[in-house]
């Protein structure tokens, strides 16, 4: 059976950068399981019924490691409901670059940039 790594952000691993996809890789083959919309007005159960769905999915998929983060509260339970099941869950740390500038008229533009630097496995 190969090893897969699955992606379950708001982003795609098409986007991600050369260290990023080198470090997923060491997993296995990046597989995208795209984050659902999360709506402001969901409740509590509405939540936890998209975690089980895709929760069913993932497991189904029997991945080396998952990489779960977005919405705060859908993240939480998927997180617990994965590592109940034994899979490795990550998240990406990444170095937060700022650039600012002050325009003429004393407006202020900030830029900001995220730099890959590793997993870490939720415990």
């Amino acid at each position: 059976m190969k090893k897969i790594f699955i992606n379950h952000t708001n982003h795609s691993s098409v986007q991600w950068s050369q260290e990023q996809r080198i470090a997923a890789e060491k997993y296995g083959e990046i597989i995208d399981l795209p984050f659902p919309n999360i709506g402001a007005d969901w409740n509590e159960e509405k939540i936890s019924q998209f975690v089980a769905l895709n929760a069913k999915k993932i497991i189904e998929m029997n991945p080396a490691a998952v990489l779960c983060q977005g919405e705060y509260n859908y993240t939480y339970s998927m997180i617990n409901y994965l590592k109940q099941n034994d899979i490795v869950v990550l998240a990406a740390a990444s170095e937060r670059v700022v650039d600012e500038s002050v325009a003429a008229d004393g407006t202020t533009q900030r830029i900001s940039s995220f730099k890959f630097v590793q997993f870490r496995q939720y415990k």
